[in-house]
């Protein structure tokens, strides 16, 4: 009787059970997360920032953005739609990134590239930017943040 309780505690146990064959890997959302990153990055500078930014932006998604108090969900999109991005070209480059064990929230974080069209030169700084896994399997930022101010010669850009 002693032997049956154990097996039935051990197949109880969270722990000890086997991951379904069709769970997304954290290894594999990983790597789908990053080139989520770069595809972001890569809009930005083809159709320009705002409309990167509205296309990845999750409905709730949170901005956090120098002088302002978080900017949340619908005034996150409303902030971002009255932006206007055509004096410069943003991008960036995501350094690494970490996906939960259920594989549906992770960050992604490197360094950017802002260069204003009207003169010479380029302001870079980093950022993080922390994803949720939607429904239809896409990733969308659900919160996004950056600071400039680095040192052009410390970055790896």
């Amino acid at each position: 009787m002693m032997k049956w309780s154990f097996i039935i505690l051990w197949l109880a146990a969270p722990g000890c059970q086997q991951p379904e064959k069709n769970q997304p890997s954290a290894v594999n959302e990983k790597i789908a997360l990053m080139k989520t990153d770069q595809a972001f990055s890569e809009m930005s500078v083809a159709k320009g920032m705002k409309q990167a930014f509205i296309e990845y932006i999750d409905s709730n998604g949170v901005l956090l953005k120098p002088g302002h108090l978080p900017i949340v969900g619908a005034n996150a999109i409303d902030f971002l739609i009255q932006q206007n991005d055509t004096g410069y070209t943003l991008n960036w480059q995501p350094q690494n990134a970490f996906v939960s064990q259920s594989a549906d929230l992770g960050y992604t974080y490197g360094v950017f590239a802002l260069q204003p069209t009207t003169i010479d030169t380029i302001i870079y700084g980093t950022y993080v930017s922390i994803w949720k896994k939607q429904g239809d399997g896409k990733w969308k930022f659900v919160l996004e943040s950056g600071n400039e101010g680095i040192d052009s010669t410390d970055s790896e850009y």
